[in-house]
């Protein structure tokens, strides 16, 4: 890390910091991870967490619970917390799929998954974040109404999961637009090397 992204995680992890134990299954209370009862929103793969800050800063009355392995992004994004006084972020680092165990069913506003990683060979679509077994976990932490938002700049990755978000019976289309979505550094890489970018929104049915 940057001295910049090294300062900022010495200083805010102990309060804005949560890391992801392999296999720990013990409940996650959004409240007080918080300190307050708001709607949540789970940011999956923040990479530099630019986005992640400004539409936490855009939106104060939700909590935005960001989780991502890279170090030098999550120093960034405490950075940019300490930076824009952003005290609705919180920021975990590890496996997003075990964080997501621990949080209890309904209790998430919303999901975000915004360019993972596209495993683009054929023989490693099974490590794919959005696949089936996965997005019905996704849907049963969301509340009723609550929205999965994906977005992707790979094509057939983009067709993959529109299948798999639309075969969920649990959740139903609730649009294709960026949804106020700011663009993000792998969403330029995209546009330069001339990929479509594709966004996906669906929500949890009442």
């Amino acid at each position: 890390m940057s001295s910049r992204h090294h300062d900022a995680h010495t200083e805010l992890w102990p309060r804005y910091g949560l890391t992801v134990e392999d296999g720990d299954r013990t409940p996650l209370d959004l409240g007080r991870l918080f300190g307050r009862a708001n709607p949540v929103v789970l940011e999956i793969g923040f990479g530099m967490g630019d986005t992640t800050a400004a539409m936490a800063a855009a939106d104060p009355g939700r909590g935005y619970l960001g989780v991502e392995v890279h170090t030098p992004g999550i120093g960034n994004l405490l950075a940019l917390v300490g930076e824009k006084d952003l005290t609705n972020v919180r920021v975990a680092h590890g496996d997003a799929m075990e964080l997501v165990h621990r949080i209890a069913p309904g209790a998430l506003d919303a999901v975000h998954v915004f360019f993972p990683d596209p495993w683009p060979k054929a023989r490693h679509h099974k490590r794919r974040l959005i696949r089936p077994g996965n997005v019905a976990l996704l849907r049963e932490r969301l509340r009723p109404g609550g929205l999965l938002h994906c977005a992707t700049d790979w094509p057939h990755y983009a067709e993959a999961m529109a299948e798999t978000l639309a075969a969920d019976p649990g959740l139903e289309p609730a649009g294709d637009d960026r949804a106020g979505r700011p663009e993000t550094k792998f969403e330029r890489r995209g546009n330069e090397a001339g990929r479509p970018i594709t966004d996906l929104r669906f929500q949890r049915r009442a």
